[in-house]
């Protein structure tokens, strides 16, 4: 497959800058992320970050995100230091912007998955190197990235394409929603009232659809959602540190289920996806990830191309 048709010669560098949403990027750098990870796909061993060693800090557990940024970092010629939550304690045993400059004097680069959005933002304050939102509650940019090359590869094309969420509007469909209108695709998102989009992130991604030329749009039934889409997404109901909730919401999003009978209002060519873990039963049907339409496997590989290219555009001399 060719470039990425959206992309835009005059691409601005992320050289030393930070990547905490995918509101930090322009959509021409949405655009050339799609490229470079395209790229990285057909030269998996490039070392640009020879001689540079990246931490990464996880407060939450991890499979995908840990494994692929792990091999990502030794593909590409560096060397990781994997930190758990009780090793650094985090604003309990140690102020935030002290790990944040003590970092910066050992390290090229942070990536971390937390829980506040605000810890990420005192990291990037005192930092004097790159910090990566590996999961937050508000965001998770290296999963939509990825499920934009993913999107692109299977389909041929992300401008026009419409990409149907069903579920909960939380992290994930937030950096989706932001994502997807950055490269020219419509985003519709089927969720029950009280669990939309926050309105901040919302009003930012419609501001930015507008330049665009696309659209975003809320519904609450999920088959209208569904209809006529070319992606169908869904997510867990129940993210980490929501458990408490769990029956209430179990109830709340069982209209919401994503299985063979919504996802056959989508175009005959309309692909499913999912970040993962599932949990058959839920939010989605049994059987479901094994569909001929899923692509759920290749969208996790995914994470490792487009994590490597991030790193290089940001740490490559």
């Amino acid at each position: 497959m060719g470039a990425f048709c959206y992309t835009i010669a005059m691409v601005r560098s992320m050289k030393r800058k930070h990547l905490l949403s995918i509101g930090d990027l322009t959509s021409a750098e949405v655009s050339g992320l799609i490229n470079k990870a395209l790229q990285m796909k057909r030269r998996p061993h490039l070392p640009v970050l020879r001689g540079k060693s990246v931490v990464m800090i996880f407060e939450k557990p991890s499979l995908r995100t840990k494994v692929s940024f792990e091999v990502a970092i030794s593909q590409l010629g560096g060397h990781c230091i994997y930190l758990r939550r009780e090793e650094v304690g985090m604003g309990s045993r140690e102020p935030v912007a002290d790990v944040a400059r003590i970092l910066s004097r050992y390290a090229s680069a942070v990536i971390v998955r937390t829980f506040a959005q605000r810890t990420l933002e005192t990291l990037a304050k005192y930092a004097s190197i790159p910090v990566i939102n590996a999961l937050s509650d508000e965001e998770h940019p290296c999963q939509a990235l990825a499920d934009l090359l993913t999107i692109y590869e299977k389909r041929g094309a992300l401008q026009g394409m419409t990409i149907a969420y069903i579920g909960d509007g939380n992290n994930v469909a937030t950096s989706l929603a932001l994502a997807s209108v950055s490269v020219g695709a419509n985003f519709i998102i089927a969720s029950p009232k009280g669990h939309e989009i926050p309105k901040s992130a919302w009003e930012k991604a419609r501001r930015r659809s507008l330049r665009q030329d696309t659209w975003i749009k809320w519904v609450e039934s999920p088959q209208e959602a569904a209809r006529g889409a070319d992606v169908i997404y869904t997510d867990v109901w129940i993210s980490m540190g929501q458990e408490e909730e769990a029956r209430r919401r179990v109830e709340v999003f069982s209209p919401y289920q994503v299985n063979e009978a919504l996802l056959s209002l989508a175009k005959e060519d309309a692909i499913f996806m999912h970040p993962l873990p599932a949990h058959p039963g839920q939010e989605i049907s049994e059987g479901l990830l094994e569909h001929p339409r899923s692509v759920v496997f290749d969208q996790a590989e995914n994470r490792l191309h487009m994590q490597k290219a991030i790193l290089r555009e940001i740490l490559e001399e």
